[in-house]
Protein backbone atom coordinates (compact mmCIF):
# COMPACT_ATOMS: atom_id res chain seq x y z
CA UNK A 1 0.00 0.00 0.00
CA UNK A 2 1.13 3.28 -1.01
CA UNK A 3 -0.31 5.93 1.49
CA UNK A 4 0.40 9.86 1.02
CA UNK A 5 -0.25 12.36 3.59
CA UNK A 6 -0.89 15.98 3.11
CA UNK A 7 0.39 17.50 6.33
CA UNK A 8 -0.43 21.30 6.59
CA UNK A 9 1.13 22.69 9.97
CA UNK A 10 4.11 20.67 11.81
CA UNK A 11 1.89 20.69 14.91
CA UNK A 12 -1.32 19.10 13.23
CA UNK A 13 0.81 15.61 13.30
CA UNK A 14 -0.17 12.48 11.76
CA UNK A 15 0.33 10.62 15.42
CA UNK A 16 -1.48 6.88 14.95
CA UNK A 17 -2.15 7.08 11.61
CA UNK A 18 1.82 7.52 11.04
CA UNK A 19 1.83 5.20 13.47
CA UNK A 20 -0.75 2.29 11.85
CA UNK A 21 0.98 2.91 8.40
CA UNK A 22 4.49 2.17 9.90
CA UNK A 23 3.04 -0.77 11.85
CA UNK A 24 1.59 -2.38 8.67
CA UNK A 25 4.54 -2.03 6.29
CA UNK A 26 3.02 -0.05 4.33
CA UNK A 27 5.29 2.64 1.97
CA UNK A 28 4.72 6.49 3.16
CA UNK A 29 4.99 9.46 1.14
CA UNK A 30 5.00 13.42 2.24
CA UNK A 31 3.31 16.65 0.86
CA UNK A 32 4.42 18.70 4.18
CA UNK A 33 3.07 21.74 2.43
CA UNK A 34 4.69 23.56 5.79
CA UNK A 35 7.76 22.82 4.81
CA UNK A 36 7.33 23.78 0.96
CA UNK A 37 6.54 20.25 -0.36
CA UNK A 38 4.97 19.50 -3.10
CA UNK A 39 1.35 18.07 -3.92
CA UNK A 40 1.64 14.95 -5.78
CA UNK A 41 1.37 16.02 -8.99
CA UNK A 42 -1.04 12.66 -10.33
CA UNK A 43 -2.67 10.21 -7.74
CA UNK A 44 -1.70 6.75 -10.27
CA UNK A 45 0.58 5.36 -7.24
CA UNK A 46 -1.20 6.40 -4.36
CA UNK A 47 -3.69 3.98 -2.20
CA UNK A 48 -4.93 5.80 0.46
CA UNK A 49 -4.41 9.48 0.71
CA UNK A 50 -5.03 11.02 4.11
CA UNK A 51 -5.29 15.03 4.39
CA UNK A 52 -4.70 16.27 7.67
CA UNK A 53 -5.98 18.67 9.81
CA UNK A 54 -4.49 22.34 10.44
CA UNK A 55 -5.80 26.09 12.02
CA UNK A 56 -6.73 27.33 8.06
CA UNK A 57 -9.78 26.87 6.54
CA UNK A 58 -10.80 25.81 2.73
CA UNK A 59 -12.03 29.62 3.00
CA UNK A 60 -8.04 30.41 3.29
CA UNK A 61 -5.98 32.28 0.76
CA UNK A 62 -3.03 32.20 -0.22
CA UNK A 63 -2.64 35.90 0.79
CA UNK A 64 -3.54 34.63 4.21
CA UNK A 65 -1.60 31.53 4.38
CA UNK A 66 0.95 31.27 1.45
CA UNK A 67 1.71 27.61 2.18
CA UNK A 68 -1.41 26.83 1.87
CA UNK A 69 -3.21 26.04 -1.35
CA UNK A 70 -6.98 25.19 -0.47
CA UNK A 71 -7.85 24.95 -4.35
CA UNK A 72 -5.06 23.20 -5.31
CA UNK A 73 -5.68 20.35 -2.53
CA UNK A 74 -9.06 19.82 -3.21
CA UNK A 75 -8.03 19.35 -6.60
CA UNK A 76 -5.70 16.82 -5.95
CA UNK A 77 -8.50 15.23 -3.15
CA UNK A 78 -11.04 15.61 -6.02
CA UNK A 79 -8.75 13.58 -8.57
CA UNK A 80 -8.17 10.69 -5.91
CA UNK A 81 -12.00 10.01 -6.27
CA UNK A 82 -12.33 9.75 -9.25
CA UNK A 83 -9.66 7.49 -9.30
CA UNK A 84 -10.92 5.25 -7.06
CA UNK A 85 -8.85 5.81 -4.42
CA UNK A 86 -9.23 5.48 -0.88
CA UNK A 87 -9.30 9.22 0.97
CA UNK A 88 -9.31 10.01 4.34
CA UNK A 89 -9.58 13.59 5.77
CA UNK A 90 -9.13 14.85 9.24
CA UNK A 91 -10.55 18.05 10.53
CA UNK A 92 -9.51 20.19 7.95
CA UNK A 93 -8.96 17.66 5.88
CA UNK A 94 -12.51 16.42 5.97
CA UNK A 95 -13.46 19.94 5.41
CA UNK A 96 -11.00 19.89 2.03
CA UNK A 97 -12.97 16.65 0.64
CA UNK A 98 -16.86 17.74 0.95
CA UNK A 99 -15.42 21.30 -1.02
CA UNK A 100 -13.74 18.84 -2.90
CA UNK A 101 -16.86 17.25 -4.14
CA UNK A 102 -19.26 20.43 -4.16
CA UNK A 103 -20.45 20.54 -0.80
CA UNK A 104 -19.30 23.95 1.37
CA UNK A 105 -17.63 23.75 4.61
CA UNK A 106 -19.93 25.38 7.95
CA UNK A 107 -19.29 26.45 11.05
CA UNK A 108 -19.92 23.85 14.16
CA UNK A 109 -22.28 24.96 16.37
CA UNK A 110 -19.32 24.79 19.45
CA UNK A 111 -15.78 24.97 19.23
CA UNK A 112 -14.56 21.23 20.54
CA UNK A 113 -11.14 20.95 21.97
CA UNK A 114 -10.30 17.78 24.44
CA UNK A 115 -11.52 14.16 24.54
CA UNK A 116 -15.53 13.99 24.73
CA UNK A 117 -18.18 11.41 22.94
CA UNK A 118 -19.23 10.80 19.73
CA UNK A 119 -22.28 8.55 19.27
CA UNK A 120 -22.68 6.44 16.21
CA UNK A 121 -25.60 6.68 13.70
CA UNK A 122 -27.86 4.36 12.01
CA UNK A 123 -26.05 4.51 8.49
CA UNK A 124 -23.04 3.60 10.90
CA UNK A 125 -24.56 -0.12 11.90
CA UNK A 126 -24.58 -0.25 7.88
CA UNK A 127 -20.86 0.38 7.30
CA UNK A 128 -18.80 -2.51 7.99
CA UNK A 129 -15.62 -0.65 8.82
CA UNK A 130 -17.59 0.55 12.10
CA UNK A 131 -18.81 -2.95 13.63
CA UNK A 132 -16.29 -3.10 16.04
CA UNK A 133 -17.07 0.68 17.17
CA UNK A 134 -19.30 1.35 20.50
CA UNK A 135 -22.20 3.12 20.28
CA UNK A 136 -20.89 5.79 22.34
CA UNK A 137 -16.96 6.16 22.24
CA UNK A 138 -14.68 9.30 23.39
CA UNK A 139 -12.53 10.41 21.10
CA UNK A 140 -10.41 13.51 20.17
CA UNK A 141 -11.19 17.24 18.83
CA UNK A 142 -9.74 20.49 18.17
CA UNK A 143 -12.14 22.22 15.78
CA UNK A 144 -14.37 24.93 14.99
CA UNK A 145 -15.69 23.80 11.58
CA UNK A 146 -17.45 21.23 9.98
CA UNK A 147 -17.58 19.59 6.66
CA UNK A 148 -20.39 19.82 4.27
CA UNK A 149 -22.43 17.28 3.13
CA UNK A 150 -22.71 15.90 -0.46
CA UNK A 151 -26.19 14.62 -1.81
CA UNK A 152 -25.17 10.58 -1.02
CA UNK A 153 -22.87 11.80 2.27
CA UNK A 154 -23.96 9.89 5.26
CA UNK A 155 -23.63 10.93 8.64
CA UNK A 156 -21.74 7.80 10.46
CA UNK A 157 -21.23 10.23 14.23
CA UNK A 158 -22.60 13.25 15.67
CA UNK A 159 -21.58 14.56 18.94
CA UNK A 160 -23.11 17.27 21.55
CA UNK A 161 -21.00 20.21 20.01
CA UNK A 162 -21.11 19.32 16.30
CA UNK A 163 -23.69 17.37 14.43
CA UNK A 164 -20.90 15.85 11.58
CA UNK A 165 -18.36 14.01 13.42
CA UNK A 166 -17.73 11.31 10.96
CA UNK A 167 -18.85 11.66 7.33
CA UNK A 168 -18.85 8.68 4.83
CA UNK A 169 -18.88 9.95 1.60
CA UNK A 170 -18.55 7.17 -0.59
CA UNK A 171 -17.59 3.61 0.39
CA UNK A 172 -13.57 4.37 0.73
CA UNK A 173 -13.69 8.19 0.83
CA UNK A 174 -14.44 9.41 4.35
CA UNK A 175 -14.00 12.75 6.67
CA UNK A 176 -13.17 12.18 10.24
CA UNK A 177 -13.86 15.94 12.12
CA UNK A 178 -12.51 14.32 15.46
CA UNK A 179 -9.44 13.52 15.95
CA UNK A 180 -8.86 9.44 16.65
CA UNK A 181 -4.71 10.31 15.43
CA UNK A 182 -4.06 11.86 19.06
CA UNK A 183 -0.94 10.53 21.10
CA UNK A 184 0.44 12.19 24.22
CA UNK A 185 3.16 13.35 21.97
CA UNK A 186 0.88 15.31 19.22
CA UNK A 187 -1.49 16.72 22.75
CA UNK A 188 1.80 18.63 23.70
CA UNK A 189 2.73 19.66 20.34
CA UNK A 190 -1.36 21.07 19.56
CA UNK A 191 -1.09 22.90 23.32
CA UNK A 192 1.88 24.47 22.86
CA UNK A 193 0.12 26.31 19.59
CA UNK A 194 -3.00 27.12 21.19
CA UNK A 195 -2.36 28.65 23.90
CA UNK A 196 -4.91 31.41 23.11
CA UNK A 197 -7.85 29.01 23.14
CA UNK A 198 -7.16 26.78 26.20
CA UNK A 199 -6.54 29.94 28.56
CA UNK A 200 -10.37 30.11 27.81
CA UNK A 201 -11.15 26.88 28.55
CA UNK A 202 -13.76 27.70 30.86
CA UNK A 203 -15.51 30.06 28.79
CA UNK A 204 -16.50 27.15 26.44
CA UNK A 205 -18.80 23.53 26.95
CA UNK A 206 -16.59 21.58 24.92
CA UNK A 207 -13.00 23.02 25.35
CA UNK A 208 -10.17 21.17 28.21
CA UNK A 209 -7.48 22.33 30.13
CA UNK A 210 -4.24 21.56 29.07
CA UNK A 211 -4.08 19.51 32.45
CA UNK A 212 -7.49 17.71 31.15
CA UNK A 213 -5.80 17.31 27.96
CA UNK A 214 -2.33 15.73 29.11
CA UNK A 215 -4.69 13.23 31.57
CA UNK A 216 -6.29 11.78 28.75
CA UNK A 217 -5.66 7.73 27.71
CA UNK A 218 -5.84 8.43 23.95
CA UNK A 219 -5.25 4.22 23.19
CA UNK A 220 -8.12 2.75 23.24
CA UNK A 221 -9.60 5.33 20.53
CA UNK A 222 -6.42 4.74 18.78
CA UNK A 223 -6.79 0.99 18.59
CA UNK A 224 -10.04 1.61 16.62
CA UNK A 225 -8.59 3.75 14.38
CA UNK A 226 -6.37 0.96 13.50
CA UNK A 227 -9.08 -1.47 12.66
CA UNK A 228 -11.59 0.89 10.98
CA UNK A 229 -8.13 1.53 8.60
CA UNK A 230 -7.32 -2.28 7.88
CA UNK A 231 -10.84 -2.57 6.50
CA UNK A 232 -10.36 0.34 4.60
CA UNK A 233 -7.49 -1.28 2.88
CA UNK A 234 -9.32 -4.20 2.69
CA UNK A 235 -12.00 -2.94 0.83
CA UNK A 236 -10.07 -0.87 -1.49
CA UNK A 237 -7.63 -4.17 -2.12
CA UNK A 238 -11.13 -6.31 -3.10
CA UNK A 239 -13.01 -3.68 -4.99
Amino acid sequence: MQVHFIVHEDFEAPGAYEAWANQRGHHISWSRVYAGEALPQQVNDIDLLIVMGGPQSPATTLEECAHFDSKAEQAVIAAAVKAGKAVMGICLGSQLIGEALSAPFAHSPEKEIGKFPITLTEDAQHDALFSQFPAVLEVGHWHNDMPGLTPDAKIIATSAGCPRQIVAYSDRVYGFQCHMELTPEVVELLIAHSQSDLSRAAEFRFVDTPEQLRAHDYSEMNQLLFTFLDKLVARYQTA
